[in-house]
């Protein structure tokens, strides 16, 4: 339901308490006065710059999040400061990459509960109820499904240029039915106010709902003019690519996959869509095997497809 996406978390840094108590009373209290002072201004200060005593174990979990080492990273949370909600924020976003998506929601829901004014962690607690949903039984899934469409909602409000939040909201309300929240003309709608702010992206949603109704034509006028609006980024070659694969367009699509491959020669993810690509065609398979063997052995990151996917992918092609 929920694209994947790679989200940045601020490192933080510890403010420090002091208190003289080898002085005279009058001493004692003016210069508890002052400290009080001092700390606030401090605190006031380091809270702007988004620092936190929990800045060093932060840092390195970070780090190992984004190299895909998620129970490394989650160990060292573990330990650190469990009521910042920085912290609070990566570890929910290691437990939805381990797949405990229980864990992650309440997590989740700690984090935007602390900072309600978070777009970050609403998005993720939408992303989480969201995953919930997909993996509960029909009794449960409806509320999990209401909870992340609101999360997300909140995301989008909290910013509108989150284009991720904006992204995932637009896929719910394309797949959910009406009873849960969902609907083309809500999709319509969000596409539109996507547009104002991101032409290209807007055209990209335009085509999925063109796609949606087998419009092909449409889709792809659309999914060309969100090209010709942003050529520097390789997505936009990607989308195209995908989409004309899929209509049978192949040399065409080949040579939209070698410019993208061009803009971002460092981006794994253009060896797996390839791959993805030939394998749904059902060509070029002995290529397709090496693009994922190859993809497999990049340095990935959060935004990337699993490395469990790129094996499942594998496992159609065979032996």
């Amino acid at each position: 339901m929920f694209r994947k996406i790679q989200v940045p978390i601020r490192g933080e840094e510890a403010w420090h308490r002091y208190n003289n108590i080898r002085r005279g009373v009058w001493f004692m209290r003016s210069t508890a006065l002052l400290t009080a002072t001092y700390i606030l201004a401090l605190a006031g200060v380091f809270a702007i710059l988004g620092y936190s005593a929990a800045a060093p174990e932060l840092a390195q979990a970070q780090g190992l999040y984004q190299g895909t080492r998620y129970r490394a990273s989650l160990d060292l949370l573990l330990h650190a400061n469990a009521k910042d909600p920085q912290v609070l924020r990566l570890m929910g976003q290691n437990y939805f990459m381990l797949g405990d998506f229980k864990k992650a929601a309440e997590v989740f829901e700690q984090a935007a509960k602390m900072n309600p004014e978070d777009a970050e962690s609403a998005l993720w607690a939408g992303r989480a109820f969201g995953r919930r949903a997909e993996t509960s039984g029909p009794f449960t899934a409806p509320g999990y499904a209401s909870k992340a469409r609101q999360y997300l909602e909140k995301a989008v409000a909290l910013d509108p240029s989150n284009r991720e939040a904006a992204g995932d909201l637009f896929d719910y309300y394309i797949d959910a039915p009406s009873y849960l929240g969902g609907g083309e003309k809500k999709a319509e709608a969000l596409a539109a106010k996507v547009a104002e702010r991101d032409p290209a992206e807007g055209h990209y949603y335009q085509a999925q709902l063109a796609d949606r109704h087998k419009e092909y034509d449409t889709a792809e006028q659309h999914f060309r003019k969100a090209l010709d609006l942003a050529p520097r980024q390789a997505g936009r070659f990607l989308d195209l690519a995908k989409f004309l694969a899929g209509r049978g367009s192949a040399k065409e699509s080949e040579a939209l996959f070698d410019e993208a491959t061009k803009l971002a020669p460092a981006n794994p993810k253009i060896l797996y869509e390839r791959a993805r690509a030939y394998i749904h065609g059902g060509r070029n398979l002995i290529e397709a095997r090496k693009l994922l063997e190859q993809y497999i052995k990049s340095p990935l990151t959060p935004a990337d497809p699993p490395r469990a996917e790129a094996q499942a992918l594998l496992n159609k092609i065979g032996s």
